[in-house]
């Protein structure tokens, strides 16, 4: 699946892009460290989607200002309010992260129950085998729905390396989100969906990226055409 990834406006101008969701995108990821004078409920009504919910910590590349407490929160509310997925960083304290697991199963008594993406950033490069199959046990152990782990290309064998997460995940019964980011790391976007990943992320336009990377959901979309029959995943 393609997944539109929006952040870096205020809140009109997300419900704005939310509504012109391109057709080509089977969710929308809502980057709350991103968004200005943030109304979270008001937001997940305004939904033309399935959304993926994430309030990313500074430590992986994110900008929520607040505590670690609040950022959890967020999520926490998030998970009681129709989101359809939550984004929970592995590295996130099991006292805050079990908040999150409890407001989850909350929200599954009185209607579909939110999934967890438990997710590792790594910004620095992309490691060897060995260390990226330890980060993917660390993220299956805390105990959510889908392992993500993405890092930074700096050279194309890069891509190689993250994309091998793919059939070791699947082979486990693991449902996994991993692609590598920056210039070099654009083909595992795409090639990530090819080998069977949950989702990969995409932007609306040019200049609207919330990470180093992404496509547009018509260059994806157009990419995959090409790739695979059918032209989806």
């Amino acid at each position: 699946m393609i997944c539109l990834s929006l952040g870096g406006d205020g809140m009109a101008a997300v419900r704005k892009k939310m509504a012109a969701c391109p057709p080509d995108a089977a969710l929308i990821e809502l980057r709350l460290d991103l968004i200005a004078d943030l109304d979270l409920a008001a937001l997940l009504r305004a939904k033309t989607r399935p959304v993926i919910v994430t309030n990313r910590r500074r430590e992986e590349g994110g900008r929520f200002a607040g505590t670690e407490e609040q950022r959890l929160d967020l999520l926490c509310r998030a998970a009681v309010n129709g989101a359809d997925y939550l984004d929970l960083e592995a590295a996130t304290e099991d006292r805050l992260a079990e908040r999150l697991f409890t407001a989850v199963s909350a929200a599954g008594k009185s209607g579909p129950r939110p999934r967890i993406i438990v997710s590792c950033h790594d910004w620095r490069g992309t490691p060897g085998v060995g260390s990226l199959r330890r980060c993917w046990r660390t993220c299956r152990e805390k105990g959510g729905d889908i392992v993500k782990v993405v890092t930074l290309a700096r050279r194309p064998e890069d891509n190689l390396r993250i994309l091998s997460l793919i059939p070791y995940s699947r082979q486990r019964g693991q449902e996994i989100i991993a692609f590598a980011m920056g210039e070099q790391g654009k083909s595992s976007r795409i090639m990530s969906l090819v080998l069977g990943a949950h989702l990969t992320y995409a932007t609306a336009a040019r200049g609207r990226e919330t990470a180093p990377g992404q496509f547009t959901c018509k260059e994806m979309q157009k990419a995959l055409t090409l790739l695979t029959p059918g032209g989806r995943t």
